[in-house]
């Protein structure tokens, strides 16, 4: 069972296929796990990594309080465990918090960073409002019917229970991974670290907005943006075929300069 030392915390992690490496981070209902869609569709062209966060799936759990700015410190801890270069990383919701600032903290191994549905906690006055006024809608629904379309529940009743118990196996809960936004790096930060950002987002997203999603890249100059057509805020597990695609495609792309460099 491959383990990764992150400050003396076990960290859980999986290595699948080669090639090129991904490497995703879960979000606050995930763990390794939930990306067998992914795994499966992408790991014979190329080397996909999946990891628990502390307090999530099989990481060490033990802790009394989980603090979620410990979290990119578990990424980080997986790339040096497999020496792994020229990463993108790929997160879900808030899950693309901790692989933004792992990018940064570790620029040398993390060539590009795809922040799936989410912002990755970039600090900026004007991202800050956008992305609040689409949360204050997100909760007038159900914590479901924010993350899985209505269509999909019904045609898809199984998948929809598979995916609520993904979260029983999980510790750590939404609110220890809230205080990721804190202190966000700013958009020049990113810019200066060399990583390319792309913003990977779907069309029918009720938490965060195509709109917010699009400002965003329009503010971060050289950043990429994909918006799946009819697809949710988990669309990694509603419309995998699309979300597979999408990754795939940013893989490509956002490593061509450098390989061609």
């Amino acid at each position: 069972m491959p383990l990764a030392d992150s400050d003396g915390t076990s960290i859980y992690y999986e290595r699948h296929g080669s090639g090129p490496a991904i490497l995703f981070v879960h979000g606050s209902g995930g763990h390794h796990a939930a990306w067998w869609q992914q795994v499966t569709a992408l790991r014979e062209e190329f080397t996909v990594v999946t990891v628990d966060l502390r307090g999530f799936g099989k990481s060490d759990s033990s802790m009394s309080e989980f603090d979620g700015q410990d979290f990119p410190g578990d990424v980080v801890a997986v790339l040096d465990a497999e020496d792994l270069t020229d990463v993108m990383l790929v997160g879900q919701s808030i899950g693309s918090v901790a692989a933004l600032r792992a990018a940064l903290l570790r620029p040398e191994r993390v060539s590009s960073v795809a922040l799936g549905h989410s912002l990755g906690g970039i600090s900026h006055p004007e991202l800050r409002e956008l992305a609040a006024a689409d949360r204050a809608e997100a909760v007038k629904l159900p914590v479901i019917d924010r993350l899985l379309t209505k269509r999909f529940q019904e045609e898809r009743p199984d998948l929809t229970f598979l995916f609520q118990q993904m979260g029983t196996f999980n510790v750590a809960k939404m609110a220890d991974l809230r205080n990721l936004d804190t202190d966000g790096p700013s958009l020049g930060d990113i810019r200066a670290s060399g990583v390319a950002v792309a913003f990977l987002a779907g069309e029918r997203d009720a938490v965060l907005g195509v709109k917010t999603v699009t400002r965003a890249h329009e503010l971060l100059p050289g950043s990429h943006l994909e918006i799946v057509p009819d697809a949710p805020h988990s669309m990694y597990w509603e419309t995998p075929d699309k979300y597979n695609a999408a990754v795939a495609r940013l893989r490509r792309t956002l490593t061509a300069p450098k390989e061609t460099a």
